[in-house]
């Protein structure tokens, strides 16, 4: 056997040991795509397994992320920092090999995948960075910027109806350097493909704008070499290549069959598949010509140093750009950040207009965008109705890549999903906008980033009834609750432009998870504060309006609702009753404050009344047993704003009731 076809099966059998091991994984698709991984990983990748974090190492993307094994075995081999007792360890509590990828538990990981299509989506978002990246910071001589972006994906990923999103816009925005390593093997968990997975692949990736390289041998592997060679050469279009495999390769019982797809092998099977690969190493015991051959680390040591030389003479040509590079990538937010954002809000509130929140928003980007230059906004079709652009905003093309706006076109899930790639490649804070009802098509996305710890803003208008016409199909009224129930996402719904402003610097500020912004269409009139209050926005909930005498009811209220309780709060100071309106714009946030905070805002023993135009459950962990909660818990109606909300009881009138009510 070659030496090639040697390294291969170290795969192979790293992976079945592990699987069998943990009596738990997914043997097929690391031995299916053996070949192409030694191939991928040894014969053109550009990585440094000693430094995972390398500015410019190519980006690699297990699509197929319920093939983990295959992954782990790469970075093993190639010499990361994962020992073979991590390998043991696969899938057990608190390994480094968990049971499907995640980024910043295993070293090498680019991003965490399994649910299947959106690895593959955030590798064309990894693209678009790259693209955007390369063509702000490279200068003649010296290309800081300049690597690929490889992606393993099977028949699941490309059933799934984001592949079809993403690879649509990968095509139309001429991603060159994106590889896609299609694992044709015809076999998903149900048994033969062919029942339900009848696609032209070839044909439909055609039509998309794509290189399609047909009818690779993926278990050849000088095969493997020229149809990457093709694809590399191709420097204006994406590359597909269509690689026929056998799932299970080796094992000469189960090779070819959905049984090998999601469960060990078996003892018995696993002695037959050593014995027919000629392996005879025990479990977990690689030999050391084996681990020579693999190791990565003297080539990857050396690509680096080339590039560190050229990006020094870099520095010293372009010191301000290779500090600016240097500032992106880690994250960090520019030294006069604070300052001028503070400065914004200040503005807002001297300003005291009554407009949308979602105008407020892109007030917000305005005036933020002249200090975030790693800003890259867009909608999924929506611009004039989001408002994510700004006055300086380019689009974003195959012509022009220094364009920081992507329209998206109608691909809510796609989008969200990219923009998880953007940020997980570094160097760009994105943002995206839609309407909060399909906040649904983006969920996956946002739960994912969420699980990542990535700061990625979406913006969400038309955030309730308050959207009229369109009716129920586009009026949201489970969505931000649903949103907030997610662990590590920041939802703020403000009240005017002044709580819009600082929910926008927080978004930035954030660096654990995704934020959601819901906005509203209708324009929201302006609230007076002090400097004091508005410093207290940022704690997620706040008196906004407090009683002359101790408060006997205190009104809890977000979004367009606030101005509703601020009248029926005026109303019931006329009638004797003392009433304070706390604004949360972002529960979530407020629920983490110290207590001492929490009493002081809501005092314990004073009855609550919460009003948001929304499903009402999660509001009564603030307003207890005995308080109130003015919501919706139907679907609206087609009519005009204003009807709705007499329609349906969300009104100043309502809220002295309920007030009155709990005394």
């Amino acid at each position: 056997m070659s030496a090639s076809g040697q390294l291969a099966n170290a795969l192979r059998v790293l992976s079945i040991d592990a699987v069998q091991q943990a009596n738990s994984g997914h043997p097929g698709a690391p031995m299916g795509m053996a070949e192409i991984a030694e191939v991928v990983w040894n014969r053109f990748m550009s990585h440094n397994p000693a430094d995972p974090q390398w500015l410019n190492r190519d980006r690699f993307v297990l699509s197929n992320g319920h093939g983990s094994m295959l992954l782990y075995s790469l970075l093993h081999l190639t010499g990361y920092d994962l020992p073979i007792e991590q390998i043991r360890n696969f899938r057990q509590l608190h390994s480094l090999t968990p049971g499907h990828p995640e980024v910043d538990v295993t070293p090498g990981v680019e991003t965490t995948t399994g649910p299947l299509g959106q690895g593959l989506a955030n590798a064309v978002g990894m693209a678009v960075a790259e693209k955007h990246l390369a063509a702000e910071f490279n200068r003649a001589g010296h290309q800081v910027i300049d690597h690929r972006t490889w992606v393993f994906a099977g028949d699941g990923c490309l059933m799934e109806g984001i592949s079809h999103e993403v690879c649509s816009l990968a095509g139309t925005l001429g991603l060159g350097k994106l590889n896609l390593f299609y694992d044709d093997n015809g076999i998903s968990i149900d048994g033969k493909v062919d029942g339900w997975f009848t696609d032209d692949t070839a044909a439909r990736f055609r039509s998309y704008g794509w290189q399609v390289i047909k009818d690779v041998d993926g278990h050849d592997a000088d095969a493997i070499v020229a149809a990457t060679e093709k694809a590399l050469a191709e420097t204006d279009r994406p590359s597909l290549l269509i690689c026929k495999t056998v799932i299970g390769k080796g094992s000469p019982n189960k090779a070819g069959s959905h049984s090998v797809h999601g469960a060990p092998l078996g003892a018995d099977e696993i002695a037959a598949t050593r014995a027919a690969l000629g392996w005879s190493s025990p479990p977990f015991e690689i030999p050391a010509d084996i681990y020579a051959g693999w190791d990565g680390r003297d080539r990857g040591g050396k690509l680096q140093a080339h590039w560190q030389d050229d990006f020094d003479g870099y520095a010293q040509a372009y010191p301000q750009l290779a500090a600016e590079l240097h500032r992106r990538m880690s994250g960090d937010l520019p030294d006069q950040w604070a300052e001028a954002s503070g400065e914004a809000v200040a503005m807002t509130a001297a300003a005291g207009a009554d407009i949308a929140s979602r105008k407020a928003s892109q007030l917000a980007i305005e005036a933020f965008a002249p200090l975030l230059p790693e800003f890259f906004g867009g909608s999924a079709d929506l611009t004039g109705s989001n408002l994510t652009n700004w006055s300086t905003c380019e689009n974003f093309s195959a012509a022009n890549p220094t364009g920081n706006y992507l329209s998206y076109g109608v691909r809510e899930f796609g989008m969200a999903a990219m923009m998880n790639g953007m940020t997980l490649h570094g160097g760009i804070l994105p943002f995206g906008g839609t309407f909060l009802t399909f906040s649904d098509y983006s969920r996956n996305a946002i739960r994912m980033a969420a699980l990542m710890k990535q700061r990625i803003i979406h913006v969400f208008t038309h955030d309730s009834i308050g959207l009229g016409e369109d009716g129920p199909t586009h009026q949201p009224v489970e969505h931000t609750a649903s949103l907030r129930l997610i662990p590590g996402v920041e939802v703020w719904r403000p009240a005017d432009a002044v709580e819009t402003m600082v929910a926008w610097q927080q978004a930035v500020e954030y660096q654990l998870g995704p934020t959601a912004l819901i906005l509203s269409r209708q324009t929201l009139a302006h609230q007076q504060r002090s400097d004091a209050t508005i410093a207290q926005i940022k704690q997620g909930g706040y008196c906004l309006v407090d009683s002359d005498s101790p408060a006997q009811v205190v009104i809890i209220a977000t979004g367009s609702e606030v101005q509703l309780a601020v009248t029926a709060q005026r109303l019931l100071a006329d009638q004797g009753v003392a009433v304070r309106v706390v604004s949360m714009p972002n529960p979530k946030r407020f629920l983490k404050q110290p207590t001492s905070y929490r009493d002081e805002v809501l005092p314990p023993g004073i009855p609550r009344v919460a009003v948001e135009a929304g499903v009402t459950d999660s509001w009564y962990r603030l307003v207890g047993d005995q308080g109130q909660v003015i919501g919706l818990d139907r679907f609206g109606e087609s009519a005009p704003a204003a009807e709705l909300f007499e329609l349906f009881g969300i009104t100043p009138q309502a809220v002295i009731d309920a007030v009155k009510d709990c005394l």
